[in-house]
């Protein structure tokens, strides 16, 4: 099935609005590297009382060369082990994006270790997407580490952020040697990242894709991969599902249990590349020590500051989960409840024992009245662009707008609750059940959970997409579709609406021309939207 003209005009637009993104993110990258030198001269009695750090090249699996940086705490003489952590680079990062954190771990008696990613900048190799050459990587800087540092083998840990977390939560699958993880903005499941609901997230691929190519080498896989999945190239589906399935820390959930690392992920509730959804459901199979934290923001925003070395949150917590179970500092993470979210609505932060506890009370919505639309017109309900929405959500708490009232009934179906006269606190994952009657075998829908206020105008709470392919036109089917999860409080007086359309800019959509999608409630199987809440 071919990719329809307005979606190949917007991949371009996308790919080349990654790489702007990407390249004024590391732009100055290669001039940075020599000007961090001077920080690794041993003889400059100023640093003397500072981390030591150096540049080095690491044999990576093949022979291949990753560029690496290494800082040890001061004064370390050999006489000594430190716990050690390996931090393996984000997607198109150099290899000094964690120095400033590096530091702060070796100020507090860590030998860190952090490296180019494969295909990246100046390491050799091509970018292989976190497949097995990766997570061989990995193990040969541990390797590299403690046979040149003074590092602890019992005290081994990993960390890193959206790239760097993947292959950390894989390598913790492959390698026992590893005893923690911290794995920020990063992926359990890279299907259910970027491929949820069966519909490409388009803005996302374009990005990534732009940004490999920009600071890097994809392999030859990466590449056919990318324009199968661009062009919707349905006879590869299964292909680039298995291939995703390889590169997600989920399929290798039972050994990750085996070896039973400590695992803490952080993410973000508006992650335009990683939904906090499958993150979640990864946590809540882990069997052995594991903590979760939801902030509000984008890819990577909720520890983006902590980079540059300023007070972050994010960072905090990951130290003190390596500094409990790498070096048995008795801080009370391993007593507090492991489930943290702030807020998008307020910032407050809570604290549960699991995740089912979010929200574990629920309210439906009723979507008795069936309604008909015309596929193929953003309606003006959609989640925005991608970074730029949820940033201004995590900054000024404005997420994507929409007038609930003047949006065209012709394109997009929509159902209101009653008005609320309490606060309603949505805490986790809203669900979509409904029956769906296509006049084509193939389509996109895309819900939209609001929160409206007494002029109409709807601010987003939850979103997501969903695709069908080979399905009977004319004949109903039943649709169950997961919003990404949540927490955001809807203000008393306001109302929430559900509403459905067919096109959103994040998305590539499949509806052919002409096709009509009717949306109807079977007394033997009503339609809802169910609303996980928080009660006081």
């Amino acid at each position: 099935m071919g990719l329809p003209r307005k979606a190949l005009r917007t991949t371009a637009i996308g790919t080349a609005s990654a790489a702007l993104l990407a390249g004024s993110a590391t732009a100055a990258a290669p001039a940075a590297l020599p000007a961090a030198a001077p920080a690794a001269t041993p003889h400059n009695s100023a640093a003397t009382a500072s981390p030591d750090v150096r540049f080095v090249d690491i044999e990576g699996d093949g022979g291949i060369v990753l560029k690496a940086n290494v800082v040890t705490p001061a004064g370390a003489d050999g006489r000594q082990t430190y716990p050690v952590v390996v931090l393996p680079t984000s997607w198109a990062m150099p290899q000094i994006e964690y120095l400033a954190q590096a530091k702060k771990l070796a100020d507090s008696g860590y030998v860190v270790v952090s490296y180019n990613s494969r295909g990246f900048w100046q390491s050799g190799g091509e970018i292989e997407t976190a497949g097995p050459p990766d997570i061989a990587d990995a193990s040969k800087v541990i390797d590299w580490a403690l046979a040149n540092t003074p590092a602890d083998p019992e005290r081994v840990g990993m960390a890193g952020v959206s790239y760097g977390a993947g292959i950390s939560l894989l390598a913790s699958a492959k390698d026992k040697r590893i005893k923690a993880v911290a794995a920020l903005s990063g992926w359990a499941d890279l299907i259910d990242s970027i491929y949820s609901g069966r519909t490409q997230h388009l803005q996302a691929a374009a990005l990534l894709s732009g940004a490999g190519h920009l600071t890097g080498r994809p392999s030859a896989e990466l590449q056919e991969i990318m324009t199968a999945f661009l062009t919707s190239d349905l006879t590869k589906e299964q292909e680039m599902i298995e291939w995703g399935r390889k590169r997600s820390p989920a399929t290798y959930l039972d050994e990750i249990n085996a070896n039973g690392a400590a695992i803490m992920l952080g993410n973000a509730w508006g992650d335009s590349l990683f939904p906090p959804n499958q993150y979640a459901d990864f946590y809540e199979r882990l069997s052995g020590p594991k903590r979760l934290e939801f902030r509000p923001g984008d890819h990577a925003t909720a520890e983006g500051t902590g980079l540059l070395g300023l007070p972050n949150d994010t960072w905090t917590s990951a130290h003190r989960w390596l500094d409990h179970h790498l070096k048995g500092v008795d801080n009370g993470v391993d007593r507090e409840q492991p489930v943290l979210i702030r807020t998008r609505t307020g910032g407050a932060v809570e604290t549960y024992p699991d995740w089912k506890s979010v929200g574990a009370d629920r309210k439906k919505i009723a979507l008795g009245e069936a309604q008909s639309i015309r596929t193929g017109v953003d309606s003006g309900a959609n989640g925005g662009l991608i970074f730029l929405s949820s940033m201004l959500d995590q900054f000024a708490q404005l997420p994507p707008m929409a007038s609930i009232p003047l949006l065209p009934r012709s394109f997009a179906a929509v159902w209101q609750s009653e008005r609320y006269w309490t606060e309603q606190r949505v805490r986790g994952t809203a669900k979509l059940h409904t029956t769906v009657t296509s006049t084509k075998e193939s389509g996109t829908l895309v819900a939209y959970l609001y929160d409206v206020g007494p002029l109409g105008l709807g601010k987003l709470v939850a979103s997501a997409p969903y695709t069908f392919h080979g399905r009977t036109p004319g004949q109903p089917f039943a649709v169950d579709l997961e919003l990404y999860s949540t927490a955001y409080d809807v203000p008393a007086g306001h109302r929430l609406a559900v509403v459905v359309d067919t096109v959103d800019p994040l998305y590539i959509e499949h509806n052919p021309t002409g096709a009509q999608l009717t949306f109807s409630s079977p007394a033997a199987d009503p339609s809802y939207l169910s609303v996980p809440l928080r009660q006081k």
